[in-house]
């Protein structure tokens, strides 16, 4: 956000005129990629379930860096201003989809007996306007008949762990950048260490909101510290050998030890905390020592242009309502079964999971305009219906 404009920052004044304002700071093209194919493997994972996803590509670990690099960056300032500017970016998407989410489950019977007292249920959703820990939501609601499935408030509610985490991780950022700066190795490793202590049972905590909160803490806040790391040159000086060597350790020992828990019997990284830090920390390592720090696109990559500037511009909302989508969507399809003609010919064809994606993704850009809007407001944007970038690319050409 820009500071508003004064008297000595106006184009008449002569000091503005000697000395211009610095442009923005180009977009790295290459985290880009790496958001859009996260979110990308999410959804496709949320509908699959296909165990080896998260191994081909650990979308959180990827997600949870690239936001702690940005943030790394904004702490340049004042770190109340930045806290304030991240809250208010992440919460308006949250609380739109919770006015339709907890709206509908209402409607559906949910209500302040559902917690057994009713006056927790009222303090619980203060947890929907800043989710400090999960929001509440209703448990084996019906849903609508050939449209949305039983139990659909789980699924919508299933993707705000995240939010609850990334919020979180922002108002810790500028202790663990000054920690990361005191003493970088004790810093980035200190997670890890966190989320073996919980595997092994060395440390158990009561209840269930905070032990859920510090498990997603040991799980990706390695991931989160690296991405700081990287903005802060931290693995830039150290010497080229040193990442190639150590980051394929960390993911084996992590695939090691989920293929010696189950992890071929229903089982995947995200069942396994200390797998996932392990593997996700091992390939961000290795995905920001790749790093090429692209500001414009390579020639092959030119044509996905458009695409993945839509994903990194409405991020939060296609995170925010995938799951939901991906219940329609297979609620709908399944339909088809009632049709004689389908069934006997075309088995094959609804039993595939590619032709759900396909109309997830078309419901997911449903959002995207109906919702996405939030985002612009929230960072104080003209709202947009589809921010492709297509029309900043017109306005420069003209």
């Amino acid at each position: 956000m820009n500071p508003p404009a004064t008297a000595s920052t106006l184009p008449s004044d002569p000091a503005s005129q000697e000395q211009p304002a610095r442009p923005a700071p180009a977009r790295d093209r290459y985290f880009d990629l790496l958001r859009a194919l996260a979110l990308f493997r999410v959804v496709l994972y949320h509908l699959t379930g296909w165990a080896w996803l998260p191994l081909l590509f650990p979308s959180m670990g990827v997600m949870f860096a690239l936001a702690g690099n940005l943030m790394a960056r904004s702490l340049k300032r004042p770190a109340v201003q930045v806290i304030r500017g991240r809250v208010r970016r992440l919460l308006p998407p949250l609380w739109l989809l919770g006015v339709v989410g907890v709206t509908g489950m209402v409607i559906q019977g949910w209500g302040p007996d559902a917690e057994g007292h009713p006056g927790w249920w009222w303090i619980h959703l203060a947890y929907w306007i800043v989710p400090l820990s999960d929001p509440p939501y209703a448990e084996g609601l019906p849903g609508i008949h050939g449209f949305v499935g039983e139990n659909w408030a789980a699924d919508l509610a299933g993707p705000l762990w995240y939010i609850r985490a990334y919020l979180w991780y922002v108002l810790l950022s500028p202790f663990l950048l000054k920690a990361l700066r005191a003493m970088p190795l004790a810093t980035i490793l200190a997670p890890l260490a966190l989320s073996l202590a919980f595997e092994q049972g060395w440390i158990i905590l009561p209840g269930e909101r905070f032990p859920s909160a510090l498990t997603d803490f040991s799980t990706f806040g390695a991931c989160w510290i690296l991405g700081m790391a990287h903005q802060e040159g931290v693995l830039r000086r150290l010497p080229r050998y040193v990442v190639p060597s150590v980051a394929p350790i960390f993911a084996l020992v992590g695939l090691w030890y989920a293929l010696n828990h189950d992890f071929s019997t229903d089982h995947d990284l995200d069942t396994m905390p200390l797998a996932q830090a392990l593997w996700s920390f091992g390939t961000v390592l290795l995905l920001l020592h790749v790093s090429p720090s692209w500001s414009q696109w390579p020639r092959r990559l030119r044509r996905w242009d458009k695409v993945i500037t839509l994903l990194n511009s409405r991020a939060v909302t296609i995170y925010l309502w995938h799951n939901i989508c991906i219940l329609i969507a297979a609620t709908m399809w399944d339909r088809l079964w009632g049709i004689d003609v389908m069934w006997m010919h075309f088995s094959w064809l609804l039993e595939s999971p590619w032709p759900v994606l396909a109309f997830t993704w078309v419901l997911i850009c449903s959002c995207v305009v109906w919702f996405g809007w939030a985002e612009d407001l929230a960072a104080r944007r003209k709202p947009q219906l589809w921010p492709d970038g297509g029309r900043k690319r017109r306005t420069h050409a003209r």
